[in-house]
């Protein structure tokens, strides 16, 4: 007789709970609960897919692999160097950021600094294509005569003058 009156009072008690979790649940805390299991199901549903499997497994194999060479540590701290970078730039930071962008753009990005680059980049292929093979002949009466030539004197009036001119326009921007 004790074991009914025993199960009577622990069905009793189950009573009592289910009673108590129906009357303390409102509405919007079984709307919550619903959607949570919900969207529980959903996940362990898509984890049953092959691909998404295989994805997860992997994912947690180069965790591990992270884990263990330190670069973990290190992928945390560049993440948190990016966040620390991103909240330190105000927004007159980021206009300037742009505008400094946006003036490298207009002055490279002309026809005139294409040609430029273009010129540039052939004349030194040239000049490498044709200085490859000559042997240089060596001492002081060599020298002498190249210097001697027009087309050298040419080229170090022009050097001398884009050095000058370089010269000046820093000085000049400087100031």
């Amino acid at each position: 007789m004790s074991t009914t009156a025993e199960n009577l009072d622990g069905a009793q008690d189950v009573l009592q709970l289910a009673t108590a979790l129906r009357e303390a649940l409102t509405d919007s805390m079984v709307e919550r609960l619903t959607d949570t299991a919900a969207n529980t199901l959903e996940v362990v549903n898509k984890l049953n897919d092959p691909d998404t499997q295989e994805a997860v497994i992997h994912l947690i194999d180069r965790l591990t692999e992270l884990k263990q060479s330190g670069a973990l540590d290190t992928l945390f701290d560049l993440v948190q160097l990016i966040h620390g970078s991103r909240m330190a730039l105000t927004d007159s930071m980021v206009d300037r950021l742009f505008s400094f962008i946006e003036h490298m753009i207009n002055n490279m990005g002309t026809e005139e600094m294409a040609t430029l680059v273009n010129n540039t980049s052939c004349a030194m292929t040239e000049a490498a294509e044709e200085t490859m093979d000559q042997k240089p002949s060596g001492g002081l009466f060599s020298t002498l005569s190249m210097l001697s030539k027009p087309e050298t004197q040419k080229t170090l009036q022009f050097l001398l003058a884009f050095g000058g001119k370089l010269q000046q326009s820093t000085v000049e921007s400087d100031s």
